[in-house]
């Protein structure tokens, strides 16, 4: 089985603030296959090191099954305008809800069916604060100075806490939010700006209690309207209803010019 081992004389430096750099020297050993060798390398070897990012490695057939393996580290070079880098978490977010997905028991067996409603007290529905799948993601592209004038600015403030009226970066209608931006100006060259957002799904085919046949888009504002009704002789509160309102204003995200 192949196996990669570090150098003992690996990790020669170069010291300053143009150009540092590390290399990193490997053995890699039991194998003929360059194929090989370039997957091992890429699963162990660290994406930074001393504070230097990846930059390039180079790998010399020995003979023998016997590699050697020079990984360069060095200075991030900052972005050239046009070009753009992209982050993200699925961290998720919060919501209140006052139904459940179904009832799992009751207990004793004939208490009284709320029909999912969830802690049900006299004349209220208290519900629960849960976890809901939410992707954020920021772009951060690099702009030249003569695409970010006041009106582009004024254009990411007027979209902020708008909803894609139209696909976008490979969500449908209505699932992303953009949740604003922030730039900065790199001297006299061009602008720094991320972009950030939130996307939930569109869902359809929900239940809530006896209601079927619901759908709402991903930051549409769905609520149940519960009533009186009788179970097991005693008087219960039940869904009689489901609203599905829209909160946030669509908003053509091309004007961001980003991209769809």
């Amino acid at each position: 089985m192949p196996v990669i081992i570090e150098r003992y004389d690996s990790r020669e430096s170069t010291v300053g603030v143009d150009n540092p750099s590390v290399d990193l020297i490997y053995v890699v050993d039991g194998t003929e296959s360059d194929a090989v060798v370039r997957a091992l390398v890429e699963s162990t070897i660290p994406a930074l090191y001393a504070g230097l990012v990846f930059q390039s490695y180079h790998i010399a057939h020995q003979g023998g099954g016997l590699w050697e393996v020079t990984v360069r580290y060095g200075k991030k070079e900052p972005k050239e305008p046009g070009e753009s880098s992209f982050s993200f978490d699925t961290g998720g977010g919060t919501t209140h809800i006052t139904q459940s997905l179904q009832t799992v028991a009751r207990y004793p067996s004939d208490a009284p069916d709320f029909k999912g409603a969830i802690g049900v007290n006299n004349d209220s529905v208290e519900g629960t604060d849960i976890t809901i799948p939410v992707y954020h993601f920021k772009e951060t592209h690099y702009l030249p100075l003569a695409l970010v004038t006041p009106a582009y600015k004024a254009t990411l403030s007027s979209l902020t806490g708008k909803v894609n009226a139209g696909p976008f970066k490979g969500f449908a209608l209505g699932e992303v939010l953009f949740l604003g931006a922030s730039g900065s100006q790199r001297g006299t060259e061009d602008w720094e700006i991320t972009f950030s957002f939130a996307a939930s799904p569109n869902v359809t085919g929900l239940v809530v209690g006896d209601i079927a046949g619901i759908a709402k888009k991903g930051w549409e504002y769905l609520w149940v309207r519960y009533q009186d009704a009788e179970d097991a002789d005693v008087l219960v509160k039940q869904p009689a209803a489901v609203y599905v309102e829209q909160v946030y204003p669509d908003g053509d995200f091309a004007l961001l010019g980003i991209g769809t």
